[in-house]
């Protein structure tokens, strides 16, 4: 067994942020309506704004990725644009207490961490919204570390979760995530992957090859109860 791979008790817990810990929908509604206003009042994009579920749908790619998703027919200068316009709408609606964590986020982030279980952030975001999500929402303080592909340029989150083991050290960790980078991200670098199956926005198989898959945040708790203790 890969030293890494903790299907025995964890010593750390990596999450991926929206869908595993951020209700994001509830953000990107807002967020979306505004960016899309502002693209055609600059003249960058002329055509009817995408529906929500497309960008919803690309949540988890790296950011070049998710405007040729979302509006393949836009400019590279409206997809620059359109870059700079949701890391400020959602600093801004964020500030404002427009978004919401998972139900039973905060309570369960607590217990794992009064467990004496390392907790760490590894999203495929930008850096100022990976790290000011926990902030504003009060939970950042339990993180040991947050990283983010837009803080260290990483191609995948393969690459994200394998810096962050390096870096922290972390000799059993879990990969909790709702998406298929998660899960390959876990796989990869040997952990334990905890699939999340309650974000709405998933493709049909996304998390295939997990390795257990919960529906509610709070379940990550009854999960941990049934692994057996580290052999010493």
């Amino acid at each position: 067994m890969n030293a890494r791979n903790a299907r025995d008790c964890p010593d750390a817990m990596i999450f991926d942020l929206d869908g595993t810990l951020f209700q994001t929908e509830t953000l990107l509604t807002t967020v979306h309506r505004r960016l899309f206003a502002q693209l055609h009042a600059e003249g960058l994009y002329g055509e009817t704004a995408p529906p929500i579920d497309r960008l919803l749908g690309s949540l988890g790619m790296l950011l070049s990725d998710i405007w040729k998703q979302v509006m393949p027919d836009g400019s590279p200068e409206a997809h620059e644009r359109a870059n700079e316009l949701m890391l400020r709408y959602e600093m801004e609606e964020l500030a404002k207490g427009v978004g919401s964590l998972y139900p039973g986020v905060a309570e369960t982030l607590t217990e794992l961490r009064r467990r004496g279980i390392r907790l760490f952030i590894a999203s495929n975001g930008l850096e100022t919204y990976v790290k000011g999500v926990p902030a504003e929402r009060g939970i950042g303080e339990l993180f040991e570390g947050m990283y983010s592909a837009g803080e260290f340029g990483t191609s995948s989150k393969v690459d994200l979760v394998r810096r962050l083991l390096d870096t922290f050290g972390a000799t059993s960790a879990w990969m909790v995530g709702d998406r298929s980078s998660d899960v390959a991200a876990g796989k990869e670098n040997g952990l334990f992957v905890v699939g999340c199956d309650y974000a709405g926005f998933r493709r049909e198989g996304e998390l295939d090859g997990s390795d257990a898959v919960i529906r509610a945040f709070p379940e990550l708790l009854d999960l941990l109860e049934r692994q057996p203790s580290p052999r010493g």
